[in-house]
């Protein structure tokens, strides 16, 4: 019943491509079977390349084929070499990253005999399929997924009502934060000409929240209602904006996403057990690979590369930060050194999500050149035309997401969701509803990430 409901969901967005995930499906079933048929890793691996061509060839293709094509294209212009590209018409099909990834981490761990390969058609097909992960993820692992699809779940109050309050909470983030910040945030990104100064750094820091709140909003929302059939899914994000470190940062952000590239490209390549330039390569091919996975365009690409150089610089200027920190007294665990590192963070990642949302990078430059032109008449409350009621809406709901995020970081409280007093809880539940209905935008855009 879940697999077939899982591919009428995806089916009601586009029927014919439920194809895709059919032939990825049935690849990676037959190969993996195979694979575990032969003793030598030698002879096992033919059929991996069978399996990354198949998957990689399809994501290439519905993807990156125009990208690749247009790039070519251009590169080839520099030299007099004029032609006409040729483009595949095909819409990109929903989740197709997603999914890509988490049957390839099948077929590589069953090379890997990290995993033993699933023989039922019908488990393996909705490990691949599971809806609520489907299209943004968590990209799930097998040996923590798989083997959930054998357990019987009976009905759990406590679990059910878990799940509802983790979904409840999604669509907050989604409705009233995301999306009410995506108006402010279009309005400067598709005109990157007409604002200046304050503008774009307001349209960017709502951005910063609009990116967090509508995805980890999508994966609150998945992981809550695969809870209440019963399934656990893995933790995707674990407040990011307090990370002291890019490194941390990464380490709470889209955490299915890097812990899959940490495991299946940066470890392959050698991780950190190889010479320091080497490290250093390591980190940079795997970060801008992790741009690329976001989206077929070279603001992507950029954005990758700008959090490899961050994580390199961090590294090579470590001693020096510290003995700097030591010289002002502001050792670990110092309150004041928490936030400098914190803000510092976010800014960083702040500046990098503006090549992640502009559409071209030439506009990324304008706004970075247009960032440090500050006029005094951006100081009002109505900074960008017409968007003063939004902007005050969105950062009140922006302080009350990281107030909340400070208890439960800092002072290790719980999420008002689930205190033990029944008042706060219920007040939280009406408070939550009410905002919803009363702030949410229930006609606004699909989900970000939907687009990779």
């Amino acid at each position: 019943m879940l697999l077939a409901a899982s591919y009428y969901f995806y089916m009601c967005w586009k029927a014919e491509y439920i194809i895709l995930i059919l032939l990825s499906t049935i690849v990676d079933y037959f190969v993996s079977l195979k694979m575990a048929s032969l003793p030598e890793k030698k002879q096992r691996r033919k059929w991996l390349y069978l399996s990354l061509l198949c998957n990689l060839g399809l994501l290439f293709t519905f993807k990156y084929f125009n990208f690749f094509s247009d790039s070519v294209n251009l590169f080839l212009q520099n030299f007099n070499i004029f032609y006409e590209p040729f483009y595949l018409n095909v819409l990109l099909p929903v989740g197709i990253s997603f999914y890509t990834f988490q049957t390839l981490s099948y077929t590589i761990d069953v090379y890997n005999e990290k995993v033993e390969p699933e023989r039922h058609f019908g488990y393996f097909a909705l490990y691949v399929s599971f809806f609520p992960q489907l299209v943004a993820g968590p990209i799930e692992r097998p040996a923590h997924l798989l083997p959930q699809f054998r357990q019987k779940f009976d009905f759990d109050y406590e679990r059910v009502v878990t799940g509802l309050k983790m979904m409840a909470w999604g669509f907050f983030m989604k409705l009233v934060i995301a999306d009410n910040a995506a108006l402010v945030v279009d309005m400067v990104f598709n005109s990157p000409e007409k604002y200046k100064g304050l503008q774009i750094i307001l349209a960017t820091f709502f951005f910063s929240f609009q990116i967090f709140c509508d995805f980890a909003g999508y994966s609150i929302i998945a992981i809550g209602a695969a809870k209440v059939m019963g399934y656990d899914l893995m933790l995707n994000f674990r407040r990011p904006y307090f990370a002291t470190s890019i490194r941390e940062f990464w380490q709470r952000w889209h955490i299915s996403l890097s812990t899959w590239f940490r495991d299946y490209v940066y470890i392959p390549l050698g991780g950190n057990r190889v010479v320091k330039w080497r490290w250093y390569y390591n980190l940079f091919v795997t970060f801008v690979v992790s741009g690329l996975w976001h989206g077929a365009n070279w603001t992507f690409v950029i954005w990758g590369a700008l959090h490899g150089f961050y994580l390199i610089f961090a590294i090579v200027t470590n001693t020096k930060q510290e003995k700097i920190y030591k010289a002002l007294g502001l050792i670990k665990g110092n309150n004041i050194r928490y936030w400098i590192d914190v803000v510092s963070t976010f800014i960083l990642v702040w500046f990098a999500w503006i090549f992640f949302r502009a559409k071209t990078v030439t506009d990324a430059f304008v706004l970075i050149k247009n960032l440090f032109i500050i006029k005094l008449n951006q100081f009002s409350i109505d900074i960008i035309p017409d968007k003063g009621a939004y902007i005050i809406l969105v950062l009140f709901f922006i302080f009350c997401l990281q107030s909340i995020h400070f208890l439960e970081e800092r002072l290790k409280q719980v999420n008002p969701l689930y205190h033990p007093s029944p008042y706060i809880r219920w007040a939280t539940y009406i408070t939550l509803i009410l905002a919803t209905l009363s702030f949410g935008r229930f006609s606004s855009s699909e989900f970000i990430y939907f687009r990779f």
